[in-house]
């Protein structure tokens, strides 16, 4: 058995059981080939995904999940205003330090057909998507120098870190407006370091309803993973399964003139360079 490269979580066709996976092809877009509903095929991965091993046995997937199960995820960290292009649409000066916020487990979800839920307190016209890298830990460290940072990772995959902007507004603390249930669709797939080596070297983007409408590139982080990861863990023991959403470039709905809002129904997609394309709906919770 070995190492996985292409880490799926799924339900499976052949007994509707939640399995891990690492993809029979991973050169194709699972995200896409979902919503096209095209056959995708995994090998079994036997253990967690902390230490699981590929398998040769094939299963079929019937539905994607997020890679990271909500058990396996102890904290969500955030970073806010972490890309030069956004400072700049934002008009604000870079800062000095990683801006952290968090997020609850509860607001975790996976792919298609997973939907971003907006709940009745953000159905206001200002619910905004934000495409990010995700970075999950794979062990636990404290104080770790940061060029050793990028050995503390187990994968990377897309998320979309959904904001309800009248409710960041009102407040300096962020935490509240990103953290409603739903607000952290994270996916398709988590792919292992030996396949992203340099995660600042990747292109991102964000499309919303067939429109690209975010366009960048991680090496314009104005901290870098490596930084973000040796800052955080200063005096903090960051376990495995912590997730980091590691900012977001220009673009954002908000910012947009005119401006670009999530409403029910629309599609809202995160193409990340070597990882392929986490795609959602929207759904207006009541509706």
């Amino acid at each position: 058995m070995s190492a996985w490269t292409h880490l799926i979580r799924f339900i499976a066709v052949e007994d509707s059981l939640v399995h891990l996976g690492q993809l029979v092809d991973p050169s194709r877009d699972v995200g896409h080939d979902t919503i096209d509903g095209l056959d995708i095929t995994a090998f079994v991965i036997e253990g967690s995904i902390f230490n699981g091993r590929v398998t040769r046995e094939v299963m079929h997937v019937k539905q994607l999940l997020s890679p990271i199960s909500r058990e396996d995820c102890n904290y969500i960290r955030c970073l806010g205003l972490n890309y030069v292009d956004h400072a700049k649409e934002a008009n604000m000066t870079l800062p000095k330090a990683p801006i952290l916020f968090t997020k609850p487990r509860t607001s975790l979800v996976g792919p298609f057909p997973a939907a971003i839920n907006i709940p009745k307190c953000a159905q206001d016209g200002t619910s905004d998507y934000e495409a990010e890298l995700c970075v999950v830990l794979g062990k636990s460290g404290r104080d770790i120098p940061e060029e050793d940072a990028l050995d503390y990772v187990l994968g990377y995959t897309a998320c979309n870190d959904v904001s309800a902007r009248t409710l960041q507004m009102t407040t300096t603390q962020w935490s509240f407006s990103k953290g409603l249930d739903g607000s952290c669709p994270i996916g398709p797939v988590l792919v292992a370091p030996s396949v992203i080596k340099d995660p600042q070297a990747l292109y991102i983007q964000a499309i919303h309803n067939k429109t690209t409408v975010q366009d960048g590139h991680t090496k314009d982080m104005i901290f870098s993973i490596k930084k973000q990861i040796s800052y955080l863990s200063q005096g903090t023991t960051l376990e495995a399964g912590t997730i980091f959403l590691t900012g977001t470039p220009a673009g954002i709905g908000y910012f947009r003139n005119p401006r670009v809002v999530l409403k029910d129904g629309d599609e809202i997609s995160v193409r990340i360079e070597k990882i392929g394309t986490l795609v959602n709906k929207v759904r207006y919770e009541g509706r």
